[in-house]
């Protein structure tokens, strides 16, 4: 009798050892494969959760059985997890149920009109496209912050921003406010003043600046130019702003390699050879050193300029007419010589 009741216990102990293993198991063996990133997006239920982590995991009936047991199927959270090897159903619960998103680096740069922009933001983050453009050009957020549909690019300073991947357009939009005000701090201010301009106007011209050259060390002296020229009453007579105008009359998908006679007629507020100031309104996205090329002009007395057929992609600087012409006869000569008529 003993005997029976030392092997029932002994069955019973065992049973228990191994009930115990299972729950063990389940809860603490390691069930992630590989280090990587999962994105969970907005509203996802817990079976689309299932198919999004299933390729990671070793075991997808012991995470489903430890998700369940800690309530993590009615509290999934959005967002981009950097989930790594070796994790047990434990730690990948708790860390996907906490929130503990890794951010994005969002980064663009010359985007000329928002629909490249929207584009470009709606690869990087969860906003699609359409919901970033509707946001962008809200006329409500626009007008509360100083901004028309002709200025409001210029809110949009390139650089790399920290992002949660599953932010929206609208927070999109309020952290892009935020970095134009970081970025516009006193001191660009002051510099902005002291070139009788404010923010907007450094970043319309610094965008004529951008399309006039794309050399980087060039920048201060062409901005320096069209200074001496704003300073002095004279239109600006930039290029990039007809082949802008070109392109608001014509379709953006048109390219316009050379600029002609006629053009220079064409009715827009954006022709910088029949108006005087500056267009409206930015005419495509500067970067950084456009934009403090503008703050920090180059002190000069040039007034004119024409590309170099010496070093090409540079310029050439006068500051005479007579000099000028010069320069843009040996230019419209090479251009003829290439064959470029548009």
């Amino acid at each position: 009798m003993k005997k029976k009741i030392t092997i029932i216990l002994a069955v019973i102990v065992m049973a228990t050892a191994v009930f115990a293993y299972t729950f063990y198991r389940k809860i603490y063996h390691k069930n992630v494969l590989e280090t990587t990133s999962i994105y969970i997006p907005t509203d996802t239920d817990f079976d689309g959760l299932v198919k999004i982590i299933t390729p990671y995991l070793s075991n997808q009936k012991s995470f489903i059985w430890v998700a369940e047991k800690k309530n993590y199927s009615n509290k999934i959270r959005a967002g981009k997890f950097r989930i790594t090897e070796g994790m047990n159903n434990d730690e990948l619960v708790n860390h996907l149920r906490g929130g503990k998103q890794e951010t994005v680096t969002l980064t663009f740069n010359n985007q000329d009109d928002f629909k490249k922009l929207a584009g470009r933001v709606a690869s990087q983050i969860e906003a699609d496209s359409t919901s970033l453009l509707k946001a962008m050009q809200d006329e409500d957020f626009l007008k509360n912050n100083g901004f028309s549909q002709g200025t409001a690019l210029a809110m949009y300073i390139p650089n790399s921003y920290d992002f949660y991947w599953n932010t929206n357009a609208e927070n999109f939009r309020s952290k892009m406010l935020s970095e134009y005000n970081r970025f516009w701090n006193d001191s660009r201010r002051n510099q902005a003043k002291q070139q009788n301009l404010n923010p907007v106007q450094v970043n319309t011209l610094a965008s004529i600046v951008q399309k006039e050259t794309a050399v980087v060390s060039e920048r201060r002296r062409v901005a320096g130019l069209y200074l001496n020229r704003l300073k002095d009453f004279w239109p600006l007579q930039a290029d990039p702003t007809i082949i802008y105008a070109l392109k608001e009359k014509y379709g953006q998908d048109k390219e316009f390699k050379r600029v002609l006679n006629k053009d220079l007629n064409i009715d827009s507020p954006y022709n910088t050879y029949v108006n005087f100031g500056l267009p409206p309104g930015p005419i495509g996205m500067p970067d950084i050193s456009s934009i403090d090329a503008v703050l920090n002009p180059e002190q000069h007395k040039y007034y004119y300029m024409c590309a170099s057929v010496d070093q090409i992609g540079h310029h050439k600087f006068a500051k005479t007419l007579k000099e000028h012409n010069v320069n843009a006869s040996a230019y419209q000569k090479w251009v003829s010589q290439q064959g470029i008529n548009r």
